[in-house]
């Protein structure tokens, strides 16, 4: 029942981690793809070159999610090339840790910018869409743990991700009759290119030991979710937070 043949997902931040495991695995269940960067072109390229590896088609398109405009060009290019837009995956973040005390306005502007409206733009420009054509489909937004868990130095993320969290479920409860299912997938602590900018090898060697399955999440292990999520066989499920963290937040470092 895991089958997305005859899909077409666009995905947020999908030329690294998470992003990236989600376009290939997606790709990998009969999804087409459309890949979408802001500044890792040439990494982008490298995945729309991995799924068309595996028999399907895709395409990269640069864009910043906090930019409504392009935003919505770029679910026009996706509809342009695919003939149609099934799934949408709010990914893309942005991120940089402070103290509260000595956290500037530009930091948590940015944030907000690009992971609470960047969300919101790719949803509901997708989901016009989507609606457009009158089949359904599905939102999925990649939050965090830290939407749940306050860690310090982290505010503005994690304010970010907990709003993400209330606009889905909200979403969801709106565009049930119409078939257009959000739901959430909740990463722990996972080992991707944007935690290495805060976090040492050793730090994510230790760090896994502590986590109750004994290691840190696989960008893979999230997107393994996000295909159940977004197939037919989830068609029943909508306004959910799925965590997927290896136990996590039941024992948080």
């Amino acid at each position: 029942m895991i089958d997305l043949t005859g899909k077409v997902a666009l995905i947020t931040g999908s030329s690294r981690g998470i992003g990236r495991a989600c376009a290939v695995e997606m790709a990998r269940a009969g999804a087409d793809i459309c890949v979408n960067y802001r500044s890792h072109g040439d990494e982008a390229k490298e995945v729309v070159a991995e799924i068309q590896a595996l028999g399907r088609q895709a395409i990269a398109v640069g864009c910043d999610v906090s930019d409504r405009a392009a935003v919505d060009t770029m679910v026009a290019k996706t509809v342009a090339e695919f003939g149609h837009l099934d799934i949408g995956v709010a990914n893309a973040y942005y991120s940089k840790r402070e103290p509260f005390l000595e956290l500037s306005i530009e930091a948590m502007q940015q944030t907000l910018d690009v992971t609470l409206w960047g969300a919101f733009h790719l949803a509901q420009s997708a989901a016009r869409q989507i609606d457009r054509q009158g089949q359904g489909g599905a939102l999925l937004f990649i939050t965090s743990v830290l939407a749940q868990i306050p860690i310090p130095t982290s505010l503005p993320y994690n304010t970010a991700k907990a709003g993400v969290e209330h606009m889905s479920a909200t979403i969801a409860r709106e565009l049930a009759p119409k078939k257009i299912r959000a739901n959430v997938i909740e990463p722990g602590w996972t080992d991707t290119p944007g935690e290495r900018q805060f976090t040492s090898e050793e730090e994510i060697r230790k760090g896994g030991e502590t986590i109750p399955w004994g290691r840190l999440a696989a960008s893979e292990d999230i997107a393994n979710a996000a295909v159940f999520l977004c197939s037919g066989a989830a068609d029943y499920i909508t306004g959910t937070v799925l965590k997927v963290d290896g136990g996590y937040s039941l024992a948080p470092p």
